[in-house]
């Protein structure tokens, strides 16, 4: 890795701007625009090895500008929570600021029923109809579609939820989407097998996968009633796609050595238009992955408090997309961990619902803190319309297991009346401590302007996968407790 010049003070070289974000300007950072939306707090408590991530993002050809949203942490290459602004005619389209789960997203829901309707064993029998429609965990198939032929999965992540509506119909609100499909070229051929495998999807539509995924039924601050929040993504197709097209970027650069994750193509890549097809059908998949499981969701829903799910939104992150803004032009805005937050007027909402408000944004917090609905503001160019998609973790899943007490945690979510899945067994990598506060991550949003609040929501009962590798932890660290006492 090549020195960097201002390693040791780059914190101090960040100089809050009177819009309530800072800029950071150092040598390493190529004169690109750097934008910190962090409290001085979150600030403080960033990675020391972040800033080498921040600079890796200024390094991609053609970077307009970087965006850093407070949900901030360490990933591939960039930061998760980094957007990442690169010109549309020449510049790259960068892999690592999408990463492995292609558009992954938010869904939220609605209804009418009081949250104290929401009883103990309505929260069991809730989270056990769930279970019961919705295969969870790294393996988990789809319920809903069964074995799909490989050409019919070609339909569905070429043609997405317009598709997908009119051969099985849907009891969804398509006009409470962000998007119903992304094009994807005719002539576009999926990258089957490889080392990626991404034919592990074809099975997996309907599925919510592990790690950070999750189903929550939630209390609203502002109206008492429920809510349904689902955070999930591509599955096994995204991943595999992902995969590939890495080991393409470092057979065509092999400068990048083993760092595959600052990979990229330039227009002249005969890979370009190919990786960006890519997204296109993985992001898809992953939002309808979304709308099926919500369908499952309100079914289960209905059958325990008999009254019915309405759709606020769907909307997708890690994705890559071709926009215009006001302060750079015609650029390819890279949503790495955050989410799209376009405004009230905005062009892109002419002719949909949100024409005069501006689109929901959902961001959920961890499965024992607030989530939250924001409303974007006027001011959310200047992160390049996006926010953060989440609270963003504080401890790695490998800390997380070897620190955490799974008696203490699951103790703690019983008091709280919070239920974990059926067994009240919580995740040690998922628990609460893993994420950093919510409410301080949303106070940078609002503090420079770029999102209002629109719901509070309290988190009541949790559906989350659990991957072999916790899970083998978490069996270990029990039989090791047992034989000492």
């Amino acid at each position: 890795m090549q020195p960097l010049l201002d390693e040791r003070d780059w914190k101090q070289k960040a100089h809050l701007n009177p819009h309530g974000y800072y800029d950071l300007k150092t040598r390493d950072t190529r004169a690109v625009p750097v934008r910190l939306f962090l409290t001085p707090a979150l600030l403080d408590a960033a990675e020391a090895t972040l800033y080498r991530q921040i600079v890796n993002a200024t390094a991609f050809p053609g970077t307009r500008m970087v965006a850093i949203t407070p949900d901030t942490h360490y990933g591939y290459g960039v930061p998760v929570g980094s957007v990442l602004l690169t010109d549309a005619k020449s510049g790259a389209v960068a892999m690592g600021p999408v990463g492995y789960d292609i558009g992954c997203g938010m869904m939220s829901a609605q209804s009418s029923v009081p949250a104290e309707e929401a009883t103990p064993e309505k929260r069991l029998r809730f989270n056990q109809a769930v279970m019961e429609r919705v295969e969870l965990g790294t393996g988990g198939k789809s319920l809903r579609l069964g074995n799909l032929s490989s050409r019919e999965f070609e339909n569905l992540v070429r043609g997405g939820a317009e598709y997908y509506v009119e051969k099985y119909g849907a009891s969804f609100d398509r006009s409470k989407a962000e998007r119903h499909r992304i094009p994807v070229d005719d002539d576009w051929q999926i990258p089957w097998g490889g080392r990626g495998r991404p034919e592990r999807g074809v099975s997996q539509l309907g599925s919510l996968g592990g790690g950070n995924h999750f189903i929550e039924l939630q209390r609203s601050e502002t109206t008492g009633t429920l809510f349904v929040q689902v955070h999930t993504g591509s599955r096994g197709f995204g991943h595999g796609l992902a995969t590939n097209y890495f080991d393409l970027a470092r057979a065509e650069r092999p400068e990048l050595g083993t760092d595959i994750d600052l990979g990229y193509f330039t227009p002249e890549s005969e890979h370009y238009r190919s990786y960006l097809n890519a997204v296109a059908a993985g992001g898809n998949f992953a939002i309808l992955n979304r709308l099926i499981i919500y369908e499952q969701i309100a079914q289960a829903f209905f059958e325990v408090f008999h009254a019915r799910l309405s759709l606020i939104y769907e909307i997708s992150h890690n994705l890559v997309q071709k926009e215009t803004h006001p302060e750079f032009g015609q650029v390819l805005v890279h949503r790495k961990g955050a989410t799209r937050a376009y405004p009230a007027g905005h062009p892109a909402l002419h002719n949909t619902p949100w024409e005069k408000t501006g689109h929901p944004v959902l961001i959920p917090g961890s499965n024992k803190d607030w989530s939250y609905i924001l409303r974007p503001l006027p001011d959310a160019f200047r992160s390049g319309y996006s926010v953060n998609h989440g609270a963003g973790r504080r401890l790695s899943r490998g800390e997380a297991i070897r620190t955490l007490s799974q008696k203490a945690i699951d103790e703690e979510y019983k008091r709280e009346g919070i239920l974990v899945n059926t067994d009240g067994v919580v995740p040690i990598d998922e628990s609460s401590g893993c994420y950093k506060s919510s409410e301080e991550v949303i106070k940078a949003v609002t503090g420079a302007g770029l999102a209002t609040v629109e719901h509070r929501l309290w988190p009541l009962s949790s559906i989350k996968g659990v991957d072999e590798r916790s899970a083998n932890r978490r069996t270990k660290k029990k039989k090791r407790s047992s034989n000492h006492y």
